[in-house]
């Protein structure tokens, strides 16, 4: 697999990339001279601010969740790379106050080692902060061993219930606990039909053999379930809504949101059938799909796949996942 992208000089991509994407969504964000990404109107100082890190090249995220009703601040690391602590110290330093800071971090070990070194130091500087963890891959280990599970595109449903939750001037406390509750009720599964390359060194991140899929691939290409022959959209949309709906013990009467994120080369029109599919499978066990979103959010440059989050909801969720927001990747007014 040969790598064929538009770019200037490897070194340089991050940068520019911020740059680029700053005048894009010129009004929403501004970025820092030290390369954070901010709120274009910050956040009244009464409020919880909200705060994530993560690798650049899986853009939208995780900084096209900054905007009102989101995130405040995110901190983009270099391609596929976690940002150091001192980085994501500075961004917790910016977003001191009184109200406290929810601290979104996915299960990465590079995410979490900075995340970690960085709110060491920030508490011994008194700033007050909640962590929360984001761990939902099903497919690297079980429902009771959450620090061995990948954070994935869960973490943008977490994102939207704990922003709309702190703009409408919930506690520090009450955002992270509504942050955990959305969190602890979903879960997330990846299939992988191609591979992608990495934009920086042209390295082939995850080979795929014709007529084949990978179940469970990881969004840098780590193993998931394994290689099986090539389905159909109704059949994959089976094969990953089962496994699920065992995970998070789905029953008839529950509510649930479904998102599916393109993983960069899969089209709309596939992971539309994907979701009709999922939505027939659903109405015949008794579940109701009371929420959707389809579309890129987290991807892995042109991997050809899509990641299926599913979670359940209850009414303060809906209402927070209803909430107007207005960042890059996701408006709603």
């Amino acid at each position: 697999m040969t790598m064929k992208k538009l770019i200037n000089a490897p070194e340089n991509l991050v940068q520019e990339l911020l740059e680029g994407f700053a005048l894009a969504h010129a009004g929403k964000v501004t970025l820092s001279d030290s390369r954070l990404v901010l709120r274009a109107s910050e956040k009244a100082q009464d409020k919880v601010a909200v705060v994530t890190l993560g690798g650049s090249g899986h853009e939208p995220a995780l900084s096209g969740f900054v905007g009102e009703g989101m995130l405040d601040i995110s901190v983009p690391g270099e391609i596929f790379a976690a940002p150091g602590p001192p980085k994501v110290l500075e961004a917790l330093r910016t977003a001191k106050r009184d109200a406290g800071i929810l601290f979104i971090v996915l299960n990465h070990a590079g995410d979490v080692l900075s995340a970690k070194v960085a709110g060491d130091m920030a508490k011994k500087e008194g700033i007050r902060f909640e962590q929360v963890l984001t761990h939902e891959d099903i497919s690297c280990a079980p429902r009771n061993d959450p620090e061995n599970r990948r954070g994935l595109v869960g973490c943008l449903p977490v994102i939207k219930v704990a922003g709309a939750a702190a703009g409408a001037g919930r506690s520090l406390e009450e955002c992270a606990e509504i942050a955990r509750r959305m969190e602890a009720g979903m879960a997330t599964l990846a299939v992988a039909v191609s591979g992608a390359t990495h934009p920086s060194t042209g390295e082939v991140i995850a080979a795929i053999d014709e007529g084949t899929m990978v179940v469970g691939m990881g969004q840098h290409g780590e193993a998931g379930g394994g290689t099986q022959s090539l389905k159909s959209a109704d059949e994959t949309a089976e094969i990953m809504l089962n496994a699920l709906l065992d995970d998070i013990d789905a029953k008839a009467g529950d509510e649930l949101f479904v998102l599916l994120n393109g993983a960069g080369a899969t089209t709309l029109m596939e992971l539309y059938l994907v979701l009709r599919r999922v939505n027939q499978l659903l109405a015949d066990k008794g579940i109701t799909l009371a929420r959707s979103l389809v579309g890129e959010y987290l991807t892995v440059q042109e991997m050809g796949g899509f990641q299926m989050c599913i979670g359940k909801l209850d009414e303060e969720l809906k209402a927070l996942w209803d909430a107007p927001c207005d960042a890059p990747a996701w408006t709603r007014k």
